[in-house]
């Protein structure tokens, strides 16, 4: 028996609705699965927590997540009670950088029973890995001046370990899918770090010479996944460019309320956590009709994270079954209620 104990943290708005009937249903895999068991403790930190306490997570939350196997994070942030900046840098961002989760992994697909605004999807199925650690991202600059001299400075920063790992773990990646990776760079434009980042494409991609292997430049990329996202398999992308592009795998699915993403500790030392691409949707939260695709979905990479593959693919598949049913919530054009949909899941696991 696998015993795995995962910290809950459902966070703000619809994440508190989604993120147990996620449970419910990653229980029910594990019921059918039978070598599989799920420990969950939930945890209420959020904006209202931090209204209380001054603070998103209290001093020792950090001691307290290391223990677990993983973390299953649902939504962070409520702009109507703390503003976005310190309920991302309070709670989100900071177990992302003190876990070194250095790796974000963002699947795009096509899914059965989802109808995608483009005219012609092709059966599109690729995988985004952006580099979650610096970038543009990182901390590095300020504010000087006031008035119409004021200046703001923001360093995107790029060391070779961050960059060559991220595409290091692309590659990897690419040989248990179609063993192709592409490249999203802006070399044309920014002149030190993507040049750089080219260079360092180029040195990696000579170790897996049996590898198909692309690059383009972010903007045209962007259009690429609008116009023919079915060429792409693996994407590596810095942490900026790969944020941007997988609210565009988002939107070419379907739907933001589908896409599951999962931040990666590749060194062992701490737990990996997964959460969905979505935000908190305050405008809907307590309607019960938040759509738990990608909380489920992200359940389904924290399966494959575990090594529960079979199982994993047994579960998305399952979710198309139940959309291609036509048991689909309003954002995608159906009526069904958050419970009624992963009830549903939850009687087709059970039937399996």
């Amino acid at each position: 028996m696998k015993k795995l104990n995962i910290a809950a943290l459902p966070g703000d708005g619809i994440g508190k609705e989604v993120v147990p009937e996620a449970i419910r249903v990653l229980n029910t895999v594990a019921e059918v699965h039978g070598g599989l068991e799920f420990n969950f403790d939930t945890y209420d930190w959020n904006c209202e927590y931090y209204l209380k306490h001054g603070q998103m997570m209290p001093d020792n939350a950090m001691d307290i997540l290391k223990s677990y196997d993983a973390i299953f994070l649902g939504a962070v942030g409520d702009p109507n009670l703390v503003p976005d900046h310190i309920s991302l840098w309070g709670m989100l961002i900071k177990i992302r950088r003190e876990f070194e989760q250095v790796i974000n992994l963002r699947p795009a697909k096509q899914l059965r029973g989802i109808k995608s605004p483009l005219a012609n999807p092709n059966n599109f199925d690729l995988i985004v890995v952006r580099e979650n650690s610096e970038g543009e991202y990182s901390e590095a600059g300020g504010r000087i001046h006031q008035g119409e001299d004021e200046i703001a400075i923001q360093n995107a920063v790029f060391t070779r370990k961050g960059t060559e790992r991220a595409m290091e773990y692309a590659f990897q990646l690419a040989k248990t899918r179609k063993n192709h990776v592409t490249s999203a760079t802006k070399s044309n434009g920014i002149v030190h770090s993507m040049p750089f980042w080219d260079s360092v494409f180029k040195d990696v991609a000579n170790r897996y010479p049996d590898t198909k292997t692309n690059s383009f430049h972010v903007d045209a990329l962007a259009a690429f996944f609008v116009t023919r996202p079915q060429i792409f398999d693996v994407i590596v992308a810095s942490n900026l460019f790969g944020d941007i592009l997988t609210d565009i795998g988002a939107a070419i699915m379907g739907s933001i309320g589908i896409a599951p993403a999962a931040n990666i500790n590749i060194n062992g030392k701490y737990p990996s956590m997964f959460e969905p691409v979505h935000g908190s949707a305050p405008d809907i939260y307590g309607k019960g009709i938040a759509n738990p695709v990608a909380q489920i979905w992200t359940g389904k990479m924290m399966l494959d994270h575990f090594g529960e593959h079979e199982v994993a693919a047994k579960l998305l598949e399952v979710v198309e079954d139940v959309l291609e049913a036509g048991i689909k919530t309003a954002d995608i054009g159906g009526t069904a209620k958050t419970t009624e949909f992963t009830g549903e899941v939850i009687k087709r696991l059970k039937q399996l």
